[in-house]
């Protein structure tokens, strides 16, 4: 674990301010703290990984497993045209440490600005991640119950 040096392992360890909406011994699942859409989540791993291709068997499970909870979490709550899942690996990872989005998406949204370095225009959602956090979290618990 490399949490003095990696912003990865200091997010995943809630050594930074993060919005937890779940967690287990592998991976912690925090709100992005510059959302593209609300309910955008990245899944961040516990133990320091740079690359997919680096995961353990275990690691690599749980980090899907989240992937499948939080997207029916984010379908029923926001109701997006769809989700995109994606993981930016290498030099286009912005932590250095792997991560997952989870993307809530509507159609009349052009999806190429996620990669742009323009911020997003979206003052209202950083202002109300306390309230997603807390929807989100209900939301998860309650499917977690179900499975």
């Amino acid at each position: 674990m490399r949490i003095l040096t990696c912003i990865g392992c200091n997010l995943a360890h809630k050594k930074l301010p993060v919005h937890v909406v779940f967690e287990n011994d592998y991976v912690c699942c925090i709100l992005d703290h510059d959302p593209y859409n609300e309910g955008h989540v990245l899944i961040v791993t516990k133990k320091h990984f740079e690359d997919m291709d680096e995961l353990d068997a275990e690691t690599a499970s749980s980090c899907f497993q989240a992937a499948s909870v939080i997207s029916k979490a984010v379908k029923t709550l926001y109701k997006p045209d769809g989700i995109t899942i994606c993981q930016n690996g290498g030099v286009f990872s912005e932590l250095s440490h792997f991560h997952m989005h989870i993307v809530p998406r509507y159609k009349q949204q052009a999806f190429a600005a996620f990669y742009l370095d323009d911020p997003f225009v979206n003052a209202n959602l950083r202002n109300k991640l306390l309230k997603t956090q807390t929807d989100l979290k209900a939301a998860i618990q309650e499917i977690n119950e179900l499975i």
